[in-house]
This record gives structure tokens, sequence and C-alpha cells, in this order.
């Protein structure tokens, strides 16, 4: 392993060593992975510098040589090499400051630093970024990696921030979950290969629509003869005004529908017709319990396939799912989410690395909020400021969707938000 540093290192299947991926491949690996993720919410540039530093302390001759001893690389390295962790992030973090500034810099250095452990606290303990910063070094990290990053240094935010403190730190936040998406990605593709190619072999959104509208048009031939025609009306009139509504520009929707007026199905035509009106790249639906989401997710197999349903919830049996999917559960990157309230809303908020993984995969999307009703009030204002964020920064539609609408309106920091109700003509089902 003499020569470039190197990333990572790994056995191949007769026990020989692989050739070991280099630091500059995997640096560059993470970068073009993490700038394709941002530029969704206009920051490639942020997510290809937080790329290029992420790891730029691994650069350094110790860690080297403590990736030889703990690997058994090298069968010669010292034994107390292998005794306790070299940190490479906190240098990687100090060095994105010492290079940018400060101002960008430190923006990145929370990634940077947190791209393991999960985001920082600025103060606190001697875990905080202050105290990581104050006391870490990076002398021996290559010149390289200085000029790489110094010569793609981000010029600005890609929008004024909110005097709130939200705005900004849900954007940190942002560019966390590109970053560490990238990582677990350029690095499986290097230690498990065989996973990626697992991912990504869904139906695209326009292939999802085509398969709901066949099977629909199946389904109301076989029904015609089963319901009453008044049910029977009203559902196709409910159908028929999400259809209609989902070539409004996106935003926020309020649909309500009473009762066995068919809510799940009619929902999911909008945001299947917005989705591919608009070029969203997935559509999340959201539910609060795990005895209705189980429900609503054997309802969208019948339309879609098996495959197609990524559920990601706690009562998930690992059995009771493909690996495609499992791999598809840890950063949501596929066309048909369906997960938990509790799910979404904390990777919103949350700093450790598997929960915010998925986060940037909510940027673009359509976002379906059943049983809005029983979103949890004393959490109601951080839950609708963010909201807010994701729809005006973010390309998130979101409907809100239930038989009984909250007054949401009404709640601080939600009264400026435009939204577009479309309760449907077809009445009471009953």
């Amino acid at each position: 392993m003499s020569g470039e540093p190197v990333a990572h290192v790994k056995r191949n299947t007769d026990d020989s060593w692989a050739e070991p991926q280099s630091l500059d491949d995997h640096l560059r690996g993470v970068a073009r992975l993490a700038e394709r993720f941002a530029s969704v919410f206009s920051s490639g540039e942020w997510g290809l510098a937080g790329g290029i530093g992420h790891d730029c302390g691994k650069g350094r001759e110790e860690w080297q040589r403590y990736l030889k001893a703990k690997s058994g690389y090298d069968e010669e390295a010292a034994l107390e090499t292998k005794k306790g962790k070299v940190d490479h992030s906190t240098p990687s973090a100090k060095i994105s400051e010492e290079v940018l500034g400060k101002g960008i810099g430190r923006i990145l250095a929370y990634c940077i630093a947190g791209h393991h452990a999960g985001l920082p606290d600025w103060t606190g303990s001697q875990s905080s970024l202050s105290y990581r910063l104050a006391h870490a070094t990076t002398d021996g990290i290559p010149i390289k990696y200085r000029e790489f990053l110094s010569s793609n240094k981000p010029i600005s935010p890609p929008w004024k921030f909110d005097s709130k403190s939200l705005d900004m730190s849900l954007w940190i936040r942002m560019l966390f979950s590109c970053l560490v998406d990238a990582d677990f990605l350029d690095t499986e593709a290097y230690m498990e290969e065989r996973k990626t190619q697992l991912r990504n072999h869904y139906l695209s959104i326009p292939e999802l629509l085509e398969r709901f509208d066949t099977h629909m048009r199946r389904m109301t031939k076989a029904v015609l003869d089963g319901l009453p025609s008044v049910v029977m009306r009203a559902r196709q009139t409910v159908l028929a005004d999400c259809r209609r509504a989902a070539t409004l520009c996106p935003g926020f929707f309020s649909l309500t529908v009473p009762t066995g007026g068919g809510k799940t199905l009619s929902s999911m035509a909008f945001a299947l017709e917005h989705a591919a009106r608009y070029n969203k790249d997935r559509i999340i639906y959201v539910i609060p319990y795990t005895s209705i989401i189980e429900q609503n997710a054997n309802v969208f197999r019948k339309v879609f396939g098996d495959p197609q349903v990524v559920e990601h919830h706690s009562n998930l049996d690992d059995n009771d799912s493909t690996p495609m999917a499992r791999l598809a559960a840890e950063n949501w990157d596929a066309p048909l989410i369906v997960t938990t309230s509790v799910q979404f809303f904390e990777s919103l908020f949350a700093a450790k690395t598997s929960r915010c993984r998925k986060l940037h995969n909510i940027a673009n999307s359509v976002v379906v909020l059943d049983e809005a009703q029983l979103l949890p009030t004393e959490f109601l204002e951080p839950i609708m400021s963010a909201m807010k964020l994701l729809a005006d920064h973010y390309k998130t539609s979101f409907v809100i969707c239930t038989a009984t609408q909250p007054l949401l309106e009404k709640q601080e920091g939600f009264c400026s938000i435009s939204l577009s109700r479309f309760e449907t003509r077809g009445g009471s089902p009953s």
C-alpha cells in the first residue's frame, strides 16, 4: 500500500487482497454523488466541496498506518498501532475551515465532522465541533487535497436564509444527508458490489402511472355490478377531481374525502399525475399508524406489484421485504415509499447518520400526509415550519389528506402558506 493514500481495502472471495480503493477515487466518487444529490436544491457546489473534503484526513500517514494494521493488510504493522481509533473526520473538517474560511468552511465542517457519528453541536462537550476543531491538527494532509478544495470553493448559499434558525439548519442537514448517502454508496460500490447491483431496479413514475391507470380500468369494470351506483359515482368523481387538481402548480394541497370515498387510491392518482407532470422523483405516502400503513401498502401492492412498494416502519419484518426494498429503505431511493409519520418527521430534525441519510430524497417529491388530523398538536408548529421550507426551497409538494381537515392554516408558522383545497364534489358515498 505504498504510494497514493488509500481509502478502503477488502479481501476477495478467495481471501486474497483486492486492489485498494484509492483516496483520490473515493473523494471524487463521493463528490460527484453529493453534487448530484444537492443540485436538486440548487446546492450542487456545496455537495461537491463536502465530498472532496470529507475524508482528507485519511491522507495523513498516521491514518494510513492505522488502516494497514487494523485491516491486517500489512502483516508487519506494529501491534500497538491496532489499539484504539485514529480520527480522520475532525482533521477533514478542520482543513475545510482552514482552506474555505470560517463562513463557508464551517458549514461544511459540521457535515464532514459528523459524517460517521452524526451532526455535532457547536459547544457543550468534547464531542462538540468547537472542541474538536480546537484540538485537531491538519499536519500531514497532502497539499493536493488543500488545492483540490480551494479550486472547488462554493460561492454562496443558494438563497437568503430566514432570520429563524430552522431555515439554515435544515439546509445544513440536507447537505449532511447528501454527503452521508454519497459516502455510503461509494463505499458500498467498492466494498459490497453485489449490494450496489440490487439498487435502482424500480419502475419510473410514468411507468407507475401507467400501471395505476391499467389497474383502475380493470377495477372499475369489476366493481360496477358490485357497488350501489351512488357509491360508484361518488368514487369516480373523487378520482376525477384528484386527477384534475394534479395539474395545479406544486405546493400545498388539501384533500378532503368522506370515509368510503376511495381516498387512498384517489390521493395516489393525484400524487402520480402531479409527479409525472412536474418531474418529481418519488412519492412518499406518510401514515400515522403501522396498522394503517400495512393496510395501505397492501392496496398499493395490488396496484403496482410487490417489488415496487418500499415500506419503512418499525414493525416491518425483514423477511417480509425483498433485499432490494431493504436497501431502498436505507435512503428512500425508490419512486414509491410508504412510511410512518415518525420516520418522516424525525428525519427533518435528526442528527444521526442513519436517520438523516434519506432526508435529501424528500426533496423534489410528492408527500401525501394521510390522516393529517392525527399530527401531534404539540409539535405542529415546527412540523409546519419544516414543511413550508421543503415546499419553498426543496421542490416538495404536500397533500394534506383526511376525512376531516384540521385547521392548519390557523397554526403559527403555517398561516402564510397558500393551501390549494380540492374537496371533491363526490359527496358522501354512504
